[in-house]
């Protein structure tokens, strides 16, 4: 079962989430901190104040996460990439955005503006912490010198761990941006920055069981142990990533590789538009078990009808009601030629809330192509099965 998340506030107008898995990492760096970094840093002090500082420093670590985010917000925005929203969570955070970038250059802005934050906040509390340790020093501001100090490493760390070139981290982003502008194909690139993912993921992994393994059982202190815990879980989840997004490029780069011809059904049944509800339920609905038709007049396709534009009538209407009344209107959009790709297809549906399309040829309807056979086809070309087009 999906864990659940929480709307927390808006910043550039994007809602910000908190995921359920996040305070199980707050807990974590608040307990870390406070009974292994701040007792060696700040000895002297109080359990209950260790703690204190201790989610003090996890929520503005956090705070940084989500500035980090907001960077590469900021710049999609700039390029109309709408972001649906910001979620915090085990890993730190993510931007969910609502489409790819426009071109190349897009995608290195937007990859590099997040370590750019990163490095500013790193080197301004940095800055700050030394200034203050020179200017004021003494126990009272210690406090805020190791505080500072801290955001300003972890700060440093968040922006060079995102450099590393493995995709869907930052680095991977802006190598993706480099081969997309060599190969001019962004899905291509994205398959092969994700590669670099993948091998960045067990290269962690590797690394994290070494440290675990020779902490254990090599004599090295055991404290390290978990430094190498979080670089297994970190490999795990960036191989994971990497993973999909290669899946998913692989399955951009068929979709675009592939016709509506080669997906669409032959010869669709055209429902004529004056039938009453009931002669469409039971001649066409039930007879074949469709769950949408073209509706035509004489040789025109003036709409579609589906399952759910039928649902909307009472059953007690249906021998009043005809198939022209209940039926959604033919706009341009519900049409496709066979030579269009099924990617372009499949967006013009998700643009605009349909779930089939109707392939046209000379003003006559000669297929129509479905997200449900679109799935048909490419399971059956996936596992060798028969070349069969799809029904729907």
């Amino acid at each position: 079962m999906a864990l659940p998340d929480w709307e927390i506030g808006r910043a550039l107008g994007i809602p910000i989430r908190i995921h359920a898995s996040w305070f199980l990492v707050f807990f974590f760096m608040s307990w870390t901190l406070a009974t292994g970094y701040l007792p060696d840093a700040l000895p002297g002090l109080s359990h209950e104040r260790y703690w204190g500082m201790g989610a003090v420093a996890a929520l503005l670590l956090f705070l940084s996460v989500l500035l980090h985010e907001l960077g590469h917000s900021y710049v999609a925005k700039r390029y109309h990439i709408p972001i649906a929203q910001i979620t915090l969570f085990i890993f730190g955070g993510v931007a969910h955005m609502g489409k790819e970038p426009p071109h190349p250059r897009a995608e290195f802005l937007i990859a590099i503006a997040g370590p750019a934050v990163s490095f500013v906040l790193g080197v301004l509390c940095l800055t700050l912490a030394m200034t203050a340790d020179t200017v004021f020093p003494g126990p009272s501001v210690r406090g805020f010198v190791v505080l500072g100090g801290l955001l300003g490493m972890v700060n440093v760390q968040l922006g060079l761990f995102n450099l590393i070139p493995g995709f869907p981290l930052d680095g991977g982003r802006m190598l993706r941006a480099g081969l997309w502008a060599w190969s001019k194909n962004l899905y291509r690139a994205t398959g092969h920055a994700a590669m670099f993912g993948l091998w960045c993921g067990v290269l962690f992994c590797l690394i994290g069981a070494w440290i675990v393994g020779e902490s254990l059982f090599g004599g090295g202190e055991q404290s390290v142990a978990g430094n190498g815990g979080w670089l297994l879980f970190i490999g795990a989840f960036l191989f994971s990533a990497a993973w999909n997004a290669r899946k998913q490029a692989s399955l951009r780069m068929a979709l675009e590789a592939t016709t509506v011809e080669e997906v669409m059904v032959r010869t669709p049944l055209v429902i004529p538009s004056h039938l009453t509800v009931r002669a469409a339920v039971d001649d066409y609905f039930v007879a074949h078990g469709f769950s949408g038709f073209p509706v035509a007049e004489g040789d025109s396709v003036t709409g579609v009808i589906t399952v759910d534009d039928l649902q909307r009538v009472p059953q007690a209407l249906w021998d009043w009601r005809t198939v022209r009344d209940v039926m959604s209107p033919a706009s341009p959009d519900l049409f496709v030629t066979r030579d269009r790709t099924v990617k372009q297809a499949l967006d013009r549906m998700a643009r605009t809330g349909r779930d089939r399309l109707v392939v046209m040829e000379e003003e006559r309807p000669v297929g129509l192509i479905t997200q449900s056979s679109v799935v048909t086809f490419f399971q059956l070309h996936r596992n060798g099965r028969a070349q069969k087009k799809p029904d729907t």
